[in-house]
């Protein structure tokens, strides 16, 4: 574990930062300066969290020695191994984020596709599952914007996930999402194929530069509809700004005044813009890598089958759960951990290939 986690290594790097953080001019740049103490906080937890492995690894040899003879102390023994396990795989995923955004909260977007009501109501389900997901996980959401749809579900909703590595979990999950089952909405009881997609962006601090053009916007304001106090349907509060260069519309209907939804609006805007430059960059290196890769931008990403049998595989891993209803209702941890293991080693896979000969 030791290996794994490379407890010395992480030492040394917060040794080095807390040189940095007793320097006399250490805040004579505010911006780098809490850079550093974020990443002082992340190093900290990592190096706690690992102490606090190798103390329960010394409990457990403890127990282990009366476990045959003592019933309680088996018991004890047994609790203590499924914690351990439980922290570790979520040590293992956070050493699998790495990315500069991992850390940074979320703002997703659900959108129903093809298949009429019944992908209006596979949109619903989803973010009820990405709501029950982000509750078993003690983060923060906040629904930014919902659009009913016409009969039942949802046909869009924006939301703000607030939580340690938020968006790194999530954008695991970004894409299309299919679901196969026998429709609740068509008398002949058939079988329906529905779409629906999740985009995330992380939400990016206020010292990343993200330039907008006051020129480039359409700014409409209207009367917010569904539950949200008095205020709803009585002024024009509700606000929709449309990016024109990139067709990029975001929504806020959430805040009781026109000024703070327009708030709230354009900085999921900066967010959505920053993701797409970080996609364009992701699609010019997946254009150069298009005969080695096996995932094709822009398709499924996961497909959830109700009839005529019941099973989620995620296309990317070919994982997959029989527990249809245990996942619709936020247990896609396993889901994330394995397209993460799968990422990491497409990465070192690609770094070997790139590798002057000599190096490898």
């Amino acid at each position: 574990m030791g290996g794994f986690f490379d407890l010395p290594k992480k030492r040394q790097e917060l040794e080095k930062l807390e040189v940095e953080i007793a320097d006399p001019n250490f805040w004579n740049d505010t911006e780098k300066a809490q850079k550093i103490l974020r990443q002082r906080s992340r190093l900290e937890k990592v190096i706690s969290r690992q102490e606090n492995f190798e103390k329960a690894l010394s409990d457990a040899e403890v127990l282990f020695e009366f476990a045959s003879e003592d019933e309680e102390s088996a018991k004890e023994l047994n609790e203590l191994i499924k914690k351990l396990e439980k922290e570790v795989g979520e040590a293992e995923v956070e050493m699998l984020l790495s990315g500069e955004n991992d850390s940074k909260n979320a703002i997703c977007s659900i959108q129903a596709g093809a298949g009429g009501t019944d992908a209006q109501d596979w949109a619903e389900m989803l973010l009820r599952m990405y709501l029950r997901w982000a509750e078993r996980k003690g983060f923060k959401v906040e629904i930014i914007e919902e659009q009913p749809g016409s009969e039942a579900g949802i046909k869009s909703a924006t939301f703000r996930v607030e939580g340690e590595y938020a968006y790194g979990l999530l954008s695991c999950e970004s894409g299309v999402h299919r679901l196969v089952r026998i429709s609740p909405f068509n008398a002949g009881a058939s079988r329906e194929t529905s779409f629906a997609s999740l985009f995330v962006s992380p939400e990016i601090d206020d010292d990343i530069e993200i330039e907008i053009n006051e020129k480039d916007l359409r700014i409409d304001t209207f009367r917010s509809s569904g539950a949200g106090g008095q205020h709803v349907n009585v002024t024009d509060s509700a606000v929709r700004i449309t990016h024109i260069p990139t067709g990029i519309v975001v929504t806020c209907q959430n805040e009781r005044s026109q000024i703070q939804n327009r708030a709230t609006a354009m900085k999921i805007l900066r967010s959505k813009l920053y993701e797409l430059e970080l996609e364009k960059r992701r699609a010019e290196v997946a254009q150069l890598e298009a005969t080695k890769r096996d995932i094709s931008f822009g398709s499924q990403i996961r497909s959830y089958t109700l009839h005529p049998y019941r099973l989620v595989k995620d296309t990317r891993t070919k994982y997959e759960r029989t527990d249809v209803e245990a996942v619709l209702d936020g247990e896609i941890d396993d889901f994330i951990k394995e397209y993460l293991i799968f990422k990491k080693k497409n990465e070192v896979e690609k770094a070997s290939e790139q590798a002057p000969l000599g190096t490898r």
